[in-house]
């Protein structure tokens, strides 16, 4: 059996959850401050933000095969990269995961350019 196309709605929403678990899945306790797997495997010296490109790169993906342009791939690419680069500081890389969230930052972008176009 052949399976249905997704949807640009639906491919958006993936591209929203998969966000969320990498960067504001969880909560410290009477904080408010949200955090996500990117920033709990980001811990892991050496490989934990290596690790966690590989996500960040498919959202990335995602962007380019619903055709997004350039200049929002490069935006993307920027965001995924100072969290790929910083964030393999140690702590102050793991602070800067915190409070820089590449991928909700990266899945706004598309989100805001699929609102745009109509598509989202």
């Amino acid at each position: 059996m052949a399976k249905l196309p997704v949807s640009r709605a639906d491919e958006k929403a993936r591209i929203e959850r998969l966000a969320r678990w990498l960067d504001a899945r969880f909560t410290i306790p009477g904080t408010g401050i949200r955090f996500g797997l990117d920033s709990l495997i980001g811990l892991v010296p050496g490989v934990g933000d290596l690790a966690m490109f590989a996500p960040a790169l498919w959202i990335i993906i995602r962007a380019v095969a619903l055709g997004a342009p350039a200049h929002l791939i490069v935006r993307m690419a920027i965001n995924t990269g100072l969290d790929l680069v910083i964030g393999a500081i140690p702590v102050l890389g793991d602070l800067f995961d915190l409070g820089f969230k590449a991928n909700l930052r990266n899945a706004r972008l598309v989100s805001r350019w699929l609102d745009r176009t109509g598509d989202g």
